[in-house]
């Protein structure tokens, strides 16, 4: 779970991307994950559109992606969203701490 500090880094750092996933007229497919997936391959953070004749809900296509990319969703802004999962050895984007009580 990422803090709404970490989220806000992630969403400036992902405003220069592109999208790289198009969730298309079927929703969330096995080959949308598989995209997804593919891209998580050698980005840490990807970007991600839903075409305007999706009939599901943008925030619910970006969370079932994220779910079953098994990334974290950071933010849906329109009909764009961030999916943000880090390499599993050494992560390239390195988030600001969490707050220690």
């Amino acid at each position: 779970m990422i803090t709404s500090k970490q989220r806000a880094y992630l969403t400036g750092l992902a405003n220069s991307l592109d999208p790289i996933v198009q969730v298309g007229m079927q929703g969330v497919t096995p080959e949308v994950v598989k995209s997804a997936e593919e891209a998580f391959n050698t980005h840490e953070l990807i970007k991600g559109s839903v075409q305007k004749n999706v009939l599901e809900d943008v925030r619910e296509c970006a969370q079932t992606l994220a779910e079953r990319s098994r990334s974290e969703l950071v933010t849906v802004i329109g009909r764009k969203f961030i999916l943000y999962k880090p390499f599993q050895d050494k992560p390239v984007i390195v988030l600001p701490r969490k707050k220690t009580q």
